[in-house]
């Protein structure tokens, strides 16, 4: 395995290394004293007391690690830190009776000046470290006999303290390391979830835009001709003619055929029917020839007429989609509300980008009042400008509208062709 498939060592590996070889040492250290005071010229007596002590000190101490353990892996609810106090208490008052009756105890002291130095405050820690010391170096000239000291007994335990003081800063700054990796890594999960959950909101409020748009410019302008064309045939019946009534019968059935058509395709989630087996051009050119026959079913002479500008290429699904609706919503308002007698709808291709263009030669609009006159609305009309508005720009084109009273209307429609033709090139590749 090469050095780059080796995973790096983190901040909480080395402290877990560090613990370990802590605990290690301090029942080593313990085994040896134990040893050694079985093996010494005491008492039985007092041996047998001392070695009680011990085993209740090994077991004081293995109760804190073990739970200090079963916290940090999940298994105890309860935060062992709050009788970290006591429980370090308890343990060096243990190793202070042990050193006095067998001076071989004073090794422990070692492992003890990590554990106060961890675990109180800085201040404390140091001077638990500096008292322990003193009492080593006492009880280790005591068991001498010397009137002084002698050196190694003062260097060795100083030498001890001084290295844990120091080790002690680096094992705290590596704590605290680990502590901010793991608030940052606690951080980026709640960022992480907070981010999938706006982007799954996101995701619904598109899906609902995108379904309003297409329920408005399919089904809800099909029902809308659907009413208007029956109120024909209404008053066609009504004048006993037969052959209007007729006329506009056939035209609510083919309305109703298209607009199931359309439910059924919101099920499969698929394009328009309008487009399935036939080019945009082809369904432009039936679509004006729809809106013709269902004005006259109401009974308005409107002449609606198509032609192509530029040879035709062949479009992303999503434009051939964009600019169909926008033909459809744009004569659905022509023969609903222009009363105009011509409607015009030119495509043209145009090498950088598409264009659709819808005139009428209506009774025309300002468009910033309609714009405010629509936003008061509270009946949900009015919905056509803004759905194609939206639409045109997933697309990145742009939606113009110029109209005027008494000057009819031009509904124009640019989808740039270049990245969008590459980028269907290359997913064709």
């Amino acid at each position: 395995m090469s050095a780059v498939d080796t995973p790096p060592v983190t901040s909480d590996a080395i402290l877990r290394f560090l613990r370990v070889t802590l605990h290690v040492g301090f029942a080593i250290l313990l085994a040896v004293a134990i040893v050694r005071l079985l093996t010494s010229n005491q008492d039985r007596g007092g041996r047998y007391l001392f070695l009680a002590l011990a085993l209740v000190l090994a077991v004081v101490y293995l109760l804190g690690t073990v739970a200090e353990k079963r916290f940090a892996s999940g298994a105890l609810a309860r935060d062992p830190l709050r009788f970290a106090y006591l429980w370090l208490a308890l343990v060096t008052v243990l190793w202070a009776v042990l050193m006095v009756g067998s001076v071989e105890f004073s090794w422990l002291v070692f492992p003890l000046f990590f554990l106060h130095l961890h675990l109180l405050p800085r201040w404390a820690g140091v001077t638990a470290v500096v008292v322990m010391t003193a009492g080593v170096i006492l009880a280790q000239w005591q068991a001498t006999g010397a009137a002084t000291p002698p050196l190694p007994v003062i260097i060795g335990p100083v030498f001890g303290a001084a290295f844990s003081i120091v080790t002690s800063k680096a094992y705290r700054l590596l704590y605290q390391e680990g502590e901010n990796q793991r608030r940052a890594a606690d951080e980026l999960r709640r960022t992480r979830t907070e981010l999938a959950a706006t982007q799954h909101e996101a995701g619904v409020l598109a899906e609902r835009a995108r379904l309003a748009r297409e329920i408005h410019d399919t089904l809800a302008q099909g029902f809308s001709s659907i009413i208007l064309v029956s109120r024909a045939a209404r008053r066609s019946l009504e004048s006993a003619d037969v052959e209007s009534t007729l006329e506009s019968i056939d035209m609510v059935e083919a309305t109703a055929s298209e607009n199931l058509a359309e439910a059924r395709t919101f099920v499969r989630g698929l394009s328009s029917p309008a487009l399935e087996g036939t080019s945009l051009v082809e369904s432009l050119r039936r679509l004006c020839e729809k809106t013709q026959l269902e004005a006259a079913a109401r009974g308005v002479n409107l002449s609606c007429t198509f032609r192509v500008d530029g040879e035709p290429v062949e479009l992303p699904q999503p434009y051939r989609v964009t600019l169909l609706r926008a033909a459809q919503a744009s004569l659905a308002n022509v023969w609903l509300h222009a009363k105009a007698g011509t409607a015009v709808v030119s495509l043209a291709y145009l090498g950088t980008e598409v264009t659709l263009d819808v005139f009428d030669n209506g009774r025309g609009f300002r468009p910033e009042e309609m714009a405010e006159a629509v936003a008061n609305r509270s009946d949900g009309s009015g919905f056509g400008l803004k759905s194609l508005a939206e639409r045109v720009a997933v697309q990145n084109g742009t939606l113009e509208i110029e109209s005027a009273p008494g000057e009819g209307t031009v509904v124009a429609v640019r989808l740039p062709l270049g990245l969008q033709m590459s980028d269907e090139n290359e997913g064709m590749a």
